[in-house]
């Protein structure tokens, strides 16, 4: 993995949080972790480049929390109204103003969704969220009725830190392909995923479809790249054109919708992962 880093004036960060540029190791003791924002380019293994964006979530002071829009909205916009300033877009959606795909728990509540094509629901990977808890796997591993949320996109990118091998399928987006614009296993695009360390969760976003700038990921290279950051487990979003992360209340990545056709607004989107700060405990008083 080869990372080059950038002018400081590429940063568009607010004060509070940490910077860095082209950092994978040197952790530091959890007491001392602030969100940090790394923004690289990762020079792919023939030669092609593109830029990636990642903020770090120090895992014990953040929660995660599932946004769900009736109407899909476009996710930075929805964040500068309500004051959110952290976000990174979630799972697909059936387009362009359709039901999301895969099953969505909001706040212990079943959404009505689009449902992912058999046998494959229950291998399809998705993100469980409950009482500070965070697990991303296959659905059949994660609680059959959550209380707190649950998100389905996918495919699995990393488990037990060991990145995407399988080209079989196994969660059926080639055989489901036609739920979606395309087949978003074939190629390099933007793309989205969060990944969980025993210490941080790690929202990801890379440019794409930019000839000669950016060339985006293939979801192998997405897999290594996220794993090599540290994750030990990590799933796939929404990419493409509705790639899309916030932090501090910014886009942090440029929307394309196809090659060389930079979008003039970021795409709308039906669901969200939203960061905030965990709630904190109260200190104990000791007896008189």
């Amino acid at each position: 993995m080869v990372f080059t880093e950038l002018p400081p004036d590429r940063f568009r960060i607010a004060a509070g949080s940490a910077a860095t540029t082209a950092t994978v190791g040197k952790r530091v003791p959890m007491q001392m972790l602030a969100i940090r924002y790394d923004l690289l380019r990762h020079r792919l293994g023939d030669g092609e480049q593109t830029t990636v964006y990642v903020v770090r979530y120090p895992r014990l002071q953040t929660s995660l929390s599932v946004q769900h829009f009736g109407v899909p909205r476009r996710l930075d916009g929805w964040c500068r109204r309500f004051g959110v300033r952290e976000a990174i877009v979630g799972g697909f959606f059936v387009r362009p103003h359709g039901p999301p795909l895969g099953e969505l728990w909001v706040g212990g509540r079943r959404i009505e969704t689009e449902p992912i094509l058999d046998p494959y629901g229950g291998a399809r990977a998705a993100i469980y969220v409950d009482e500070g808890e965070i697990r991303i796997g296959p659905r059949t591993e994660l609680p059959p009725r959550p209380a707190g949320h649950l998100l389905q996109a996918g495919p699995m990118l990393v488990r037990d830190g060991a990145p995407l091998r399988d080209l079989h399928d196994p969660e059926g987006f080639v055989a489901g392909a036609h739920q979606f614009d395309s087949d978003i296993t074939s190629g390099r695009h933007p793309r989205a995923a969060l990944g969980t360390s025993d210490d941080e969760l790690i929202a990801l976003v890379c440019d794409g479809r930019r000839t000669g700038i950016d060339a985006g990921l293939t979801l192998v290279e997405l897999a290594e790249l996220i794993a090599d950051l540290g994750a030990r487990q990590a799933i796939n979003l929404d990419g493409g054109g509705s790639t899309a992360l916030i932090h501090h209340g910014h886009l942090l990545n440029r929307p394309y919708d196809a090659q060389d056709r930079p979008s003039t607004n970021s795409r709308t989107v039906a669901t969200a992962a939203i960061f905030h700060p965990a709630p904190t405990q109260p200190a104990l008083r000791g007896a008189a």
